[in-house]
């Protein structure tokens, strides 16, 4: 299993958004408001994965992914715009959908 530094991520995330980590599941970094996930690299441990929620569009996630983007790239790390996502509520569990 691949070396998961939550508090790197946690830090560059409160750096550049003023937001705090609300959930962590595997892979997968949801802070306040999910307007965005962060996911680790399991090949590479200084490279990430941004998704933003569909309804994140336009200025607000351009201004969102650079400012992440500068922030990581202060830690020494590289985040990459990978897609979307959508939350659906399956019963009693939330299912996510990338694309």
């Amino acid at each position: 299993m691949a070396y998961r530094d939550l508090e790197r991520v946690r830090t560059i995330i409160s750096d550049a958004t003023g937001l705090e980590v609300a959930y962590v599941y595997d892979d997968l970094v949801f802070p306040d408001h999910t307007a965005f996930i962060i996911k680790f690299d399991d090949t590479n441990e200084n490279r990430y994965f941004c998704y933003f929620h569909k309804d994140c569009r336009g200025t607000e996630q351009k201004k969102l992914f650079s400012s992440l983007q500068n922030s990581f790239h202060e830690h020494r790390c590289l985040l990459l715009s990978s897609g979307v996502f959508d939350l659906e509520q399956k019963e009693n569990e939330i299912e996510i959908k990338f694309s």
